[in-house]
């Protein structure tokens, strides 16, 4: 921040009677586009959301239009009270709506902020913002961040992202480890309880700081008041990145459509739908169902737009046992004249392909693979989003004992349909790996 509108900043705040802690000085004061601040509980995280709006709200010439996103709008609420109270006391308040569902709060120069709830996306497909408040936005869902991402671009708009850890896997925890080391136009940001000191006078060593400490389990307190997230170990696939390989990418009209399946019953059927352009692999769509056979599998996906450029399918090898009733391949040909491919692809082997391809390219600097955030199955089971059946954190790991220590060398065998379907797919179409082709001797496909 320049010393000129340092000084602006200050007077703003000064008029507003509010003076940043140690702690908050360096959050509002950074020059990065995109900035995420995990706060412990209590921390003051929708304060400090507030006051850097409003050191903000004035670049804009003319008529500014800025947001206040939540999962739904009640969690606005308390950025949105110190708003109306801030302009007010900077006498530049017109008017604002006494509900929050939704509101706008309108300047005298015609600069509007307004709440925006997560549960209605068509709120957020509406003109452009120039900068973005995520409320609570750790309950934000991955989907929400990218469309929010994607509105920012029109006018170069900034997105400033506030909430506590709900625990340490999905995409805001991974996010702020991401962000942790300020690459390109990104930040974030602990903020923990005990910089507070309305509420925790002494700081780190308040009594009732220690008190939580010795109260609650590390884990715990690591999220919920240092605003640190402490990961399970032992995640199979560590190398993916929600900000590098989840991107809105969409189906494209005659391109031919790869569909990689793992059949499953009580547990998942999986289906990634695919298409392969400049070798770049794109999961635009995902069919994830539980208790649902083939036949019904499929009727689903010839209900889909894409189905008439489907022309390739590859499956696991055992879609070509019979298990008292006809094989899986041979009801997707009986069924769809759909022809599946097949391999028998040991586990490793399939990890390392996958893990190859999370690398970016190196000539074009683009990720090989990328993952629409309409595929919760599959992000489900990398840990960026709650499983689509229950809500649950269900991810595919290591096995791990009592203190999470990696144990063996195989992973759990569950929490990976789509993860199996997508290793199928890209073992068929790219081979093994390099590491993979040193350690094994592949298996002919099934004809």
């Amino acid at each position: 921040m320049t010393t000129q509108k340092n000084d602006v900043v200050n007077a703003l705040y000064s008029m507003v009677d509010f003076t940043p802690t140690q702690a908050q000085v360096p959050i509002i004061n950074s020059d990065k586009r995109y900035i995420l601040v995990a706060g412990g509980e209590q921390a003051g995280k929708s304060m400090i959301a507030s006051k850097y709006l409003l050191s903000r709200v004035f670049e804009t010439e003319g008529k500014g239009l800025y947001w206040l996103v939540a999962a739904d709008y009640e969690r606005t609420r308390a950025e949105y009270e110190y708003l109306v109270d801030d302009f007010s006391k900077l006498g530049v308040l017109k008017k604002a709506s006494k509900r929050v569902d939704p509101a706008t709060i309108e300047l005298v120069d015609g600069t509007l902020i307004q709440t925006k709830s997560a549960k209605d996306p068509r709120t957020l497909a509406m003109r452009a913002p120039n900068g973005i408040i995520g409320c609570e936005a750790s309950q934000l869902d991955l989907e929400t961040f990218h469309r929010l991402r994607g509105r920012c671009a029109p006018k170069r708009a900034w997105m400033f992202l506030a909430g506590t850890f709900e625990g340490s896997l999905g995409w805001y925890p991974q996010m702020f480890q991401t962000w942790q080391y300020g690459e390109d136009d990104s930040q974030s940001y602990s903020l923990p309880s005990y910089t507070n000191k309305h509420l925790y006078p002494e700081g780190e060593t308040d009594p009732e700081i220690l008190k939580l400490q010795r109260m609650t389990s590390d884990d715990f307190f690591k999220e919920r008041i240092m605003g640190i997230p402490s990961p399970p170990q032992g995640l199979v696939f560590s190398e993916f990145r929600p900000d590098t390989h989840v991107q809105d990418v969409e189906y494209i009209p005659d391109e031919p459509v790869h569909i990689w399946i793992d059949h499953g019953y009580a547990s998942a059927y999986a289906v990634c739908a695919v298409q392969i352009i400049n070798d770049q692999v794109r999961v635009f769509d995902e069919i994830y169902e539980q208790n649902l056979i083939t036949e019904e599998i499929i009727d689903i996906a010839m209900q889909k737009d894409w189905w008439k450029d489907v022309q390739f399918g590859v499956t696991d090898i055992a879609g070509y046992q019979h298990q008292a009733m006809s094989a899986v391949a041979e009801v997707w040909l009986d069924k769809a004249g759909l022809y599946m491919d097949a391999e028998k692809i040991k586990i490793n082997d399939g990890t390392e392909r996958l893990k190859s391809m999370l690398k970016l390219d190196p000539t074009t600097h683009e990720p090989k693979i990328i993952v629409s955030p309409h595929a919760k199955g599959l992000l489900s089971e990398l840990g960026f989003a709650p499983n689509p059946f229950n809500g649950q954190t269900q991810v595919y790991k290591w096995k791990t004992d009592r203190d999470g220590n990696v144990v063996g060398n195989q992973p759990e065998d569950k929490y990976n349909h789509s993860v199996k379907a997508l290793i199928y797919g890209l073992v068929n179409r790219f081979g093994y790996s390099y590491l993979a082709k040193r350690n094994s001797i592949p298996v002919r496909r099934w004809r």
